[in-house]
This record gives C-alpha cells, sequence and structure tokens, in this order.
C-alpha cells in the first residue's frame, strides 16, 4: 500500500471537492434517517458510497464522517452502528471484513501548526479482519489478513496478517 501523505489545505478546496462534500452530507443525513434494511435505504447507501459497496455488504446507520467519496467497502462486509468513517486519504476495506460498533477509520490528522491543512494516508482493512468495538484505526495504517483489533484498541502501526491487537498504541497479543 502507497502511504505517501498527501496534503489538504481545506481553505483552497476547487468547487467540485466543496459540491461532492455537499452531497455526502445530505447523502449520510438521509441514510442515517430512513428505514434500515429497506430498498431505500439500500440505495441510499450505495449513493453515498458511489456504488463502491460489493455485494453482500451493510453499514448499519448511524454513520458519520467526511469523504465517504473516497470508501471502497469489498463483499460481505459489515459495519456496525455509530461508525465514524474520515477518508479524505482513502479507506479501503476487502471482503469479509466486520467492523464493531462505535469503530473509527481515520485517514487524515490536521497539521499541527495549520490546523486548516489535512494530513491524509490510506487506511486498508485486508480481508476477513475484524474490528472490535470502539477501536480507532489512524492514517496510514494496514490492518492485516484475518487479523483481529480488540475492543477499544488504538491502532497507530501495522497490523500484520492473523494477528490478534489489543490496547492504546495496539500492540499483539496473539497470532492466529
Amino acid at each position: 500500500m502507497d502511504c505517501e501523505e498527501i496534503r489538504v489545505d481545506m481553505r483552497k478546496l476547487p468547487p467540485e471537492e466543496v459540491a461532492e462534500g455537499q452531497r455526502g452530507t445530505k447523502l449520510l443525513f438521509r441514510l442515517n434517517h430512513t428505514e434500515p434494511m429497506t430498498e431505500e435505504y439500500h440505495a441510499v447507501m450505495k449513493e453515498l458510497f458511489l456504488g463502491q459497496i460489493g455485494e453482500g455488504s451493510y453499514v448499519a446507520a448511524p454513520v458519520a464522517g467526511a469523504a465517504l467519496n473516497q470508501v471502497v467497502i469489498g463483499k460481505n462486509c459489515y459495519i456496525n452502528t455509530n461508525s465514524l468513517l474520515m477518508a479524505r486519504g482513502g479507506i479501503t476495506i476487502e471482503d469479509n471484513v466486520m467492523i464493531a460498533a462505535n469503530a473509527q477509520i481515520i485517514s487524515n490528522n490536521h497539521d499541527p501548526y495549520d490546523r486548516q491543512v489535512l494530513l491524509c494516508k490510506p487506511v486498508l482493512i485486508k480481508e476477513g479482519a475484524w474490528i472490535g468495538a470502539g477501536a480507532t484505526i489512524l492514517p496510514g495504517v494496514c490492518v492485516g489478513k484475518n487479523a483481529i483489533v480488540g475492543a477499544m484498541s488504538v491502532v497507530t502501526k501495522d497490523v500484520p496478517d492473523n494477528a490478534v491487537v489489543v490496547g492504546n498504541p495496539a500492540r499483539i497479543v496473539k497470532e492466529l
């Protein structure tokens, strides 16, 4: 995964990015106020993620986030309620991933000297990973295939395939 940092000055966004942000905000509101597990809900969910959501995947409301046009979700994924997807740097979730309630996946941070500038790095969650309740995945992190991130963990660096990590900062406690 290419983890080159991208700087985004929020004061200088091109009009198409501003329009996309408004589209995403309105669709998030609609999704969060639509009856779940209905055709209408699935249609709004698909529109929100620009169709970049695989067959059999579901994102449970309420959802919060930004730049959701930069989220790609594979097949048979489940993202539980109260997820936060800050996707300016890009978030890729491969097939068969489970993400528990209150998880945060964050691909951007603020420059400490100019907080209107976002420092963005992509996040990759590989096939079969399981992200526990309340876990936070930070910019530039890759969570390995079949890895488990324990509840309330803060993941600051890559997680190897088949590893179980817990804590803040998350550390390996077991290999599957």
